[in-house]
C-alpha cells in the first residue's frame, strides 16, 4: 500500500516508510468542490508524520484547513461521524474542540474511491508537540497539570451523551474486556466477528498468554468497575492531541483534537489512559525508573480533581487500572497490522510489546513504584 516516500513515525521511535500514500494535489482538487472552506487555488504545506492515516495542512484563498484520510477498511463515512457526533456534543457544552467542517450537502466524512475523509478548522493554539511520539512522556508539570484539568473538563461536558458503541475496534480504544467478568470468553465471542484478528491469534497461546500476564491484574476489577458509570472519553489523551496558547506566565490548552480512539469507556479508563500516554517513556531503551514520570501523573491527578473531585475508592481503582488499560486497544493494533497493512512484524510487536510488553512491565520495580505514588495519591 506504500506509494511514496513520505516517511512517518515508527513503533520504535523511528522514520520509516509510511503505509498510506501522502495527500496529494489531486485529492484536494477533488475535495475543493465539496467544501466551500477550500476555497481557489490551494497548496500542501505540511504533512503529518503519524502512521496510520494520512493527514495534511491545506492554504487556500478562505485560510487554512487539516485534512485527513483514512482508507475505508479502517473508517467508513458512518464510523467517522460517530466521532463528529461525540466532537459537536462536547462543542455545545462548551468544551474547546476542533471544529469539523461540513460539505456542501452537510455532511462531515466522505468517502471516495478507496478513502475516506474529514476536513478540520486550523486553530489558533499552538502545537506544542506536533513532532512529537505519542508515546513522549510529558515534563513540563504545569502542562501536565493544565492537561488533567481539561481532561476533567472533558469529562463534564461528556456527562449525558448517550450513543452506541463504536461500529468497529479497529483503532478505537474499548474497555470491553476489561469489564467483562471473564475478559477471554469475552474474547472468544468477538473473534467470530473480527477475522483478522481470530487469523493472527489461531497461530499464537494467545489464552495462555492472557492468563498469565492480563488475568492476575484483572482480578476483581469487573465487579469494581460495576460502580463506574460509562462515559464517552477521548482515550488518547496525550499532549500532541492538545492545541496551546499562552495566558499570563503559563500556557493553557486551547483546543482538544484526534477523538479517533474515543468510544464509551469510563473517566477513570481515560485517566488511567493519560497517565500511561504521559507518565511513562514507553519508547526508552530501558524501561527502568528513569522511564517513570510519577511528578507528570501526580501533576495530571491533581489538576483533574481541581474541577472533579475523586474519591480515594476510586483513586485506587485509577491505579489498578493502569496495567490494563491498554489491552482493547494493543488487540485492535493487532488486527489493524494483520489485516489491514499486513505488516506482520508491527503486528508481532504490538501483540508482544504492547498488549503482553506493557501488563508485564507494571510487575518490574519501575512499574511497582509508579502504582505505590498513585496509591499513595488516594
Amino acid at each position: 500500500m506504500n506509494a511514496s516516500d513520505h516517511l512517518v513515525q515508527g513503533l520504535r521511535n523511528d522514520a520509516v516508510a509510511a503505509d498510506w500514500p501522502a495527500i496529494s494535489d489531486s485529492e484536494i482538487a477533488w475535495l475543493r468542490g465539496r467544501f466551500p472552506q477550500i476555497d481557489g487555488d490551494s497548496r500542501l504545506l505540511w504533512h503529518s508524520p503519524r502512521p496510520m492515516s494520512a493527514a495534511a495542512i491545506v492554504e487556500s484563498r478562505a485560510g487554512r484547513v487539516f485534512v485527513k484520510r483514512q482508507h475505508r477498511s479502517v473508517r467508513t463515512a458512518a464510523s467517522l461521524t460517530e466521532e463528529h457526533r461525540f466532537i459537536a456534543h462536547l462543542a455545545a457544552a462548551g468544551v474547546p474542540v476542533v471544529h469539523v467542517m461540513r460539505d456542501h450537502g452537510g455532511s462531515t466524512a466522505l468517502e471516495h474511491g478507496d478513502w475516506t475523509y474529514e476536513v478540520h478548522a486550523v486553530c489558533a493554539g499552538l502545537d506544542l508537540y506536533r513532532d512529537a511520539p505519542s508515546w513522549a512522556p510529558l515534563t513540563d508539570l504545569a502542562q501536565a497539570w493544565e492537561a488533567g484539568r481539561m481532561l476533567a473538563t472533558l469529562h463534564g461536558g461528556s456527562t449525558g451523551y448517550c450513543a452506541p458503541q463504536r461500529s468497529t475496534h479497529l483503532l478505537v480504544a474499548r474497555d470491553d474486556l476489561i469489564r467483562a467478568a471473564d475478559p477471554i470468553a469475552t474474547l472468544k465471542r468477538q473473534l467470530h466477528d473480527r477475522p483478522a484478528l481470530a487469523d493472527y491469534l489461531a497461530n499464537k497461546s494467545w489464552e495462555s498468554d492472557l492468563r498469565q500476564s492480563m488475568v492476575p491484574w484483572h482480578a476483581g476489577i469487573a465487579a469494581r468497575l460495576q460502580t463506574e458509570p460509562v462515559l464517552w472519553a477521548h482515550n488518547d489523551w496525550h499532549a500532541s492531541n492538545l492545541l496551546w496558547r499562552r495566558e499570563g506566565d503559563g500556557m493553557v490548552v486551547d483546543t482538544v483534537f484526534d477523538f479517533g480512539l474515543a468510544s464509551p469507556t469510563s473517566a477513570l479508563f481515560d485517566l488511567a489512559t493519560a497517565v500511561e500516554r504521559n507518565a511513562i517513556a514507553w519508547l526508552a531503551p530501558e524501561r527502568d525508573a528513569h522511564a517513570v514520570h510519577a511528578d507528570t501523573a501526580l501533576a495530571l491527578l491533581d489538576g483533574y480533581r481541581q474541577v472533579l473531585p475523586l474519591s480515594a475508592q476510586r483513586v485506587h481503582l485509577l491505579a489498578d487500572l493502569l496495567p490494563l488499560v491498554h489491552v482493547d486497544f494493543a488487540l485492535s493494533e493487532v488486527e489493524y497490522f494483520h489485516g489491514v497493512t499486513g505488516a506482520s512484524a508491527d503486528a508481532d510487536l504490538a501483540y508482544h510489546d504492547f498488549l503482553l510488553g506493557h501488563a508485564d512491565w507494571f510487575r518490574t520495580g519501575a512499574g511497582q513504584s509508579l502504582l505505590a505514588v498513585l496509591h499513595a495519591a488516594a
